[in-house]
């Protein structure tokens, strides 16, 4: 691409030009500092590492790699930068997401394999990124959240590692639409499968929000449509434009939806936690690794990360839970840990000494003033060896804390090592295609699901079923098995 202005420093960002970029794939100018492509591919080499620790790292099968990577190729092949070396890569996520950074670097999560029925449901999937990035969207969005300055509202303990790459606005993402169902139809793909995908990613979201206690406008803090924001919006414009996409001839060789091969793919995929990173089974979280579980509260809903694990009820009550290294030199005791290095900005009351299964542990707790208004922390810190600190973080809204005090109170006592023979007996959980046999509905299937709750509604979502859909036999369904 033409350099068209004199390169100069902005801050600490990046490169940057003064006056215009022509954008290949929308034509329009980029006025005032913008960052040039060559800072783009910089900026991508250097997240792409941390993106991979924070999601769990690439998903460790070669052929599904393969996979997506030709999947993707061939429509970068089609794009406005076919020269642009774009990077795809599978997260090792249950969570159904996807985005882009700049300079070509493409992510789709393995939760987003299993939800996806077709290579060109895929395929949408990754045009639409292929399309933030030849629009300069991830670029624009990078600079705008390097610029920002840091938080520093109190009471805010973590944030959401997707945080930067979110913030599209919504005409950025009918964009990104357009140029996605441009490539899919360039590249031989059905380009009615975007606007099919993006059905299931709304449905997902909602049954997703349902089982958080979230309302029904919250649906968009869920996974994909928290970083791809109005997805229900979307799904009508997205058929529209795909159907005078259609309408125009190509010489494309057609691959249709090609969903026959696509499940075959991906039939054995890892589906919710692995193993590496423990498991979450109903309300207990166990980790055949690191051998230790505990158990959480009815009405709460985990959620595992690979920096922590997270519950929470509709009460706006949240469970945090990680580690920490302990120094085997110094080897503070658990009340010392807890007042002069974790929580040594906090005011802690009522600290005291305690044991939970065996283990030195303490706690105490404080009040704060956080965005959501004042909370009740409650912080437990147990001394699983010499080397490792396990922590609990329980934050209640004031006026839950007393009726939640002997629940969360049994949840900290339940933490407990895992025995090897135990941690041998846990499996994680795979995608499993079958046919659908003579007999066999949308009910008695989802009762072999060995899933928590809300069987049905899970399988529906995960097979793109309506409410009222029925199954036929021969049909091959997406099932989850140990």
């Amino acid at each position: 691409m033409n350099r068209l202005c004199r390169l100069a420093w902005l801050g600490a960002l990046a490169w940057t030009v003064s006056g215009c970029i022509i954008d290949p794939a929308t034509g329009e100018r980029s006025l005032g500092q913008v960052i040039t492509r060559d800072d783009e591919l910089a900026i991508g080499r250097e997240e792409h590492p941390r993106i991979l620790r924070q999601f769990g790292g690439a998903y460790a099968d070669a052929q599904i790699a393969a996979y997506v990577n030709g999947i993707g190729q061939n429509l970068a092949r089609v794009s406005e930068l076919p020269e642009l070396a774009f990077t795809f890569s599978v997260l090792n996520s249950p969570i159904v997401n996807a985005f882009a950074l700049p300079g070509g670097y493409v992510y789709v999560t393995r939760g987003l394999l299993a939800l996806a029925g077709s290579e060109a449901e895929l395929a949408s999937v990754l045009a639409h990124e292929i399309g933030h990035v030849t629009a300069r969207h991830a670029a624009q969005r990078h600079q705008r959240a390097a610029a920002a300055p840091p938080s520093t509202k109190p009471g805010e303990l973590g944030q959401d590692p997707t945080a930067y790459v979110q913030g599209y606005s919504r005409e950025q993402e009918m964009e990104a639409d357009t140029l996605g169902i441009r490539y899919l139809a360039r590249a031989g793909y059905d380009p009615q499968a975007m606007s099919g995908f993006l059905r299931k990613l709304d449905a997902h979201a909602k049954l997703e929000a349902q089982l958080m206690g979230l309302a029904d406008d919250q649906t968009d803090q869920m996974s994909f449509t928290s970083t791809h924001p109005r997805t229900a919006d979307r799904v009508e414009a997205a058929a529209r434009r795909a159907g005078e996409v259609a309408a125009q001839p190509t010489a494309a060789p057609q691959r249709g939806l090609n969903a026959e091969a696509y499940l075959k793919r991906i039939d054995g995929i890892l589906y919710g936690d692995d193993p590496e990173q423990g498991f979450v089974r109903g309300s207990s979280f166990l980790h055949p690794k690191l051998l230790f579980r505990f158990d959480t509260p009815q009405g709460f809903r985990l959620f595992n990360s690979t920096q922590r694990v997270i519950a929470r009820n509709p009460g706006e009550a949240i469970i945090l839970f990680d580690s920490a290294k302990r120094d085997p030199m110094t080897l503070p005791t658990m009340q010392e840990y807890l007042t002069r290095t974790w929580s040594r900005d906090l005011a802690l009351t009522d600290v005291e000494a305690i044991t939970i299964g065996g283990m030195p542990a303490a706690t105490g707790w404080a009040r704060v003033d956080t965005n959501r208004g004042a909370r009740d922390l409650r912080l437990v810190a147990i001394q699983y060896d010499d080397a490792t600190i396990y922590r609990f973080t329980y934050i209640t809204p004031p006026g839950l804390t007393q009726s939640l005090a002997s629940d969360l109170r049994r949840s900290t006592y339940s933490f407990r090592t895992l025995t090897r023979e135990e941690a041998a007996a846990l499996k994680p959980l795979r995608l499993r295609v079958a046919t659908v046999a003579a007999g066999d509905t949308v009910a008695s299937l989802a009762e072999q699901l060995p899933l928590p709750d809300s069987r049905e509604a899970r399988l529906r979502a995960l097979n793109g079923l309506g409410p009222e859909d029925m199954l036929q036999p021969g049909q091959p369904v997406k099932l989850v098995a140990e």
